[in-house]
């Protein structure tokens, strides 16, 4: 068959000749289509399902929100685990499916199981996070206030970029961090809600009595038909602070009579600070799973160059992070090895073949094989990453090709000047003698990655699309020596070709005779010399240390940070502006752009509580550097400038980094025990036990304990026989209670935009447990 298939090449050379022209077609436009990433994707299939409860403490959100949703997701098709986070205000249930379920059928069933469940009042409707992957947070923008104030910035970034930047194809979710949401207060007074004797919920009751529009069907007028709309919703301060409560002797008691109507913000879960100088708001960027990283990310950046012109004069807009900047960075380095492993090949070919068009013929199967494999990395959706391209060796691709041409040179030479048919002939006998050995050494390679396929989980993610990539280039090689090299040997070698030997052979044959005759006079010798290498091998071998996989430079650092419990969002964002300064003093020339965030953002695929700070250090080239040559020497002095602070751990690693230990264990660092138990004190002291253990082992740098101890809660405990004596329903307490932080009451429309308004108590009377 393989002698059938050389023998039909040379008799069709135009139509070989012509087949590589349209494989090489098909492969430039595979590899324009190819998704382009730095790292494989090796986030499990994931569903996020958030819970807001503002008015709920983490031991109730766990109860009555968390545990029952736990419960709904039980026993669906495929579900492979689930983890959850309780922490105030918010419940997080991170849902986990096998590799081989869709994601949207995933979401879908979630969303069935969530029809179940019933929550507490004042929770809001459980929904499920962005359709995006612990890769697909590739854009960072900032939003700088310039003098229209955090409010306006936070509304600007939600109102008019954010749904901007949302229609860019291929976006999941643009989120949105730091800066005050929006929110009109009605600020009490209670002190004159007594006075005139008003209840707080008949203020609340005529709040939303008075700003709500309403529907009157429509009148039939003669064959006319005339629709009824009635109209009572407010739309600013002034018409809020003239709704009629109640009368005292015919006259109104209005809103400001009893309170203040202010425009103010919401209770925050987060803050941002960038580079030193104060708050930002951070806009981040989502892209949908299973998209092209580089072109989204390259739409983003677009689109968001577009709009700032757009944007008003009190605001400056700035990109800090763009994952095309490593996508291109970790190119440009495949790119870079694969071109220089090309020429040193072509160069070493054109040394041993001593033909320079062979060499030139033997390395034209580089490219091809190339483009052959970017068409199948293309069909099976692998992305071209650093592991996947740089898997490739272009030795193992010549290799084939040269044992066949090889022959071909040999043979040609040994017969003397030929044409025409004798000389196809001559080809066809070289290559047909030397079938048998190129497709075993290609075929058995091959079988060497078969392991690889049959891997599972993280490890299948990582290293399946590497060995994929190798086969179909080892594929591409062989077809290409059975068919593509004899043909263009057939049209490009010369007709005069001498039989000689190189000197590089020559002097290789000259060393290589003596050492053989030595070593056959030898053999016990040799087989005991070769047992102790093999025994010395293996033992460096296994005191050798190991790592699942080289870690990635990304260019970028993480500076993770957690506090105590209690630590306020002012505190955390004062220290973050403190050592953001002293990171931007002390290393000018290293550093770019430094930001940190806090807490939580909209969108909780982050978490965080107000004690945790992730502080982004975006690096400049390389070549600017003046105090450290890598990327882990300037870790190792950045540690030295943050560490001495008190009253908080920190930890480095990267972005991506952190986004994927994240997803895939719910913690950020690179290693995580975990303890389970039923009482929290107990746990906690085991684990300080734990890491008195672990911290002195040579390698770790970074270790600390999960934040679990209580967060000081002021609870307001009411007395029933107090409130019975004054005929006072519980209901109107706790109403009170709420208003510390504010109760909704309804909305007001600005045009398109829609912000809360809520009843609150006045800042006077929150300030302190005792007011």
């Amino acid at each position: 068959m393989l002698e059938a298939v050389i023998t039909w090449s040379l008799r069709h050379r135009a139509a070989v000749i012509g087949a590589a022209l349209l494989a090489s077609a098909v492969g430039i436009y595979s590899l324009r289509q190819l998704n382009i990433d730095a790292f494989p994707d090796t986030t499990p299939v994931q569903v996020q399902i958030n819970t807001v409860a503002p008015a709920m403490v983490p031991d109730e959100i766990e109860r009555l929100i968390t545990f029952p949703i736990e419960l709904a997701m039980g026993g669906m098709a495929g579900l492979s685990h689930h983890r959850s986070i309780s922490q105030f205000g918010l419940s997080q249930v991170t849902v986990t499916f096998d590799d081989d379920v869709n994601i949207y059928l995933a979401r879908q069933m979630i969303n069935e199981r969530l029809g179940s469940v019933e929550l507490p009042a004042g929770a809001r409707r459980p929904e499920m996070g962005p359709v995006s992957t612990g890769l697909g947070e590739v854009f960072h923008y900032l939003l700088l206030d310039k003098g229209a104030g955090l409010t306006d910035v936070r509304t600007i970034q939600d109102w008019e970029v954010k749904p901007a930047m949302r229609a860019v194809p291929g976006t999941a979710e643009i989120n949105s961090w730091g800066g005050f949401e929006k929110q009109y207060q009605i600020r009490i007074d209670p002190v004159k809600l007594v006075k005139y004797g008003i209840a707080l919920e008949q203020l609340m009751h005529a709040v939303r009595g008075n700003n709500l529009n309403v529907g009157g069907g429509n009148i039939d007028q003669a064959g006319d038909m005339l629709l009824v709309h009635g109209v009572g919703r407010t739309i600013n301060v002034e018409q809020i602070e003239n709704i009629v409560v109640a009368a005292m002797d015919g006259v109104p008691i209005l809103v400001r009579d009893v309170a203040e109507v202010v425009i103010s913000h919401e209770i925050r879960r987060g803050a941002v600070t960038a580079n030193g100088r104060g708050e930002v708001v951070l806009g981040l960027g989502f892209m949908l799973m299973g998209e092209n990283s580089y072109a989204v990310t390259g739409r983003m950046r677009d689109k968001f160059e577009e709009l700032e012109p757009k944007l008003p004069s009190g605001v400056r807009p700035e990109i800090v992070y763009d994952r095309t900047v490593l996508v291109d960075r970790v190119i440009d380095t495949v790119r870079s090895n694969l071109f220089d492993g090309a020429l040193l090949v072509i160069l070493i070919l054109f040394v041993f073949l001593g033909n320079l068009r062979a060499g030139l013929i033997c390395a034209a199967a580089i490219p091809l094989a190339m483009l052959g494999a970017f068409f199948g990395m293309w069909r099976l959706g692998i992305a071209g990453t650093l592991l996947s391209l740089g898997a490739i060796d272009f030795g193992i691709v010549v290799d084939s090709s040269v044992v066949v041409l090889e022959n071909i040179v040999t043979r040609l030479a040994h017969h003397g000047p030929v044409a025409g048919v004798k000389r196809l002939e001559i080809i066809r006998q070289a290559a047909s003698e030397v079938r048998t050995p190129t497709v075993f050494g290609q075929v058995i390679i091959m079988i060497v990655y078969i392991p690889i396929f049959a891997l599972q989980g993280v490890e299948g993610k990582m290293f399946r699309p590497m060995a994929w990539t190798v086969v179909f280039v080892l594929i591409g090689s062989l077809v290409l020596s059975l068919t593509f090299i004899p043909v263009l040997a057939s049209l490009v070698l010369p007709k005069k070709l001498e039989e000689r030997e190189v000197l590089p052979v020559r002097i290789a044959q000259r060393m290589y005779r003596p050492l053989l005759k030595l070593a056959m006079n030898n053999r016990f010798a040799v087989l005991g010399l070769a047992g102790s290498a093999l025994a010395v091998a293996l033992m460096i071998a296994l005191g050798m240390g190991s790592e699942f996989v080289p870690r990635l430079s990304e260019g970028d650092a993480v500076i993770g940070i957690v506090r105590p419990p209690g630590t306020s969002l002012s505190e955390s964002v004062r220290v973050n502006t403190r050592m953001e300064q002293a990171l931007l003093a002390a290393f000018p020339d290293e550093i770019s752009h430094v930001w940190s965030r806090t807490g939580a953002p909209a969108v909780a695929t982050d978490a965080g509580s107000i004690e945790e700070s992730d502080m982004f250090v975006s690096f400049a080239p390389r070549h600017d550097w003046r105090r450290a040559k890598t990327q882990d020497e300037l870790i190792e002095l950045m540690l030295r400038e943050v560490e001495d602070i008190p009253g908080q751990t920190i930890w480095f690693t990267q972005p991506i980094e952190q986004r994927i230990n994240e997803m895939l264990s719910g913690v950020k660092a690179d290693i995580a025990l975990k303890l389970f138990g039923d009482d929290f004190d107990v746990l906690l002291k085991k684990a300080q036990q734990l890491a008195a253990v672990l911290r002195p082992i040579r390698g770790c740098v970074d270790l600390a304990v999960e934040q679990i101890s209580d967060l000081p809660i002021l609870r307001i405990r009411i007395r029933q026989d107090q409130i019975a004596r004054y005929g006072v329903p519980a209901e109107e307490v706790l109403n009170l209670v709420e208003s510390v932080g504010g109760k909704s009451v309804g909305e007001v429309i600005e045009g398109q935009l829609r912000f809360p308004l809520v009843v609150r108590l006045p800042e006077a009377l929150r300030d302190k447990p005792e007011e």
